[in-house]
């Protein structure tokens, strides 16, 4: 199997978005202009690729790596939005 170039250039387009919005969240300490499910439906689709390249493929190839990256980003990113979530409810509440 060759190596996919295309959908490894997509996966490195997408995640150079993540350590940006990382950043903005863990700056701004707040959660407003952010969707959870936004970020939900996204993680589901990263974990769905990586299950996909692992469960369906004879022999995964490195993009699987991308996946498990771009997840990991997601995630930080949706952790930070309940602590942010939660900061919100503190000053405001």
């Amino acid at each position: 199997m060759n190596f996919p170039v295309f959908e490894a250039v997509m996966l490195v387009c997408f995640g150079m978005a993540w350590p940006v919005s990382i950043l903005k969240s863990w700056r701004s300490r707040t959660n407003k202009g952010k969707s959870r499910f936004f970020l939900l439906i996204v993680f589901v689709g990263y974990l769905s690729g990586l299950i996909h390249k692992l469960w369906w493929q004879e022999r995964p190839d490195g993009v699987v790596w991308l996946y498990l990256l771009n997840a990991c980003m997601v995630a930080v990113d949706g952790i930070l939005a309940i602590r942010n979530t939660w900061l919100d409810k503190r000053r405001d509440g």
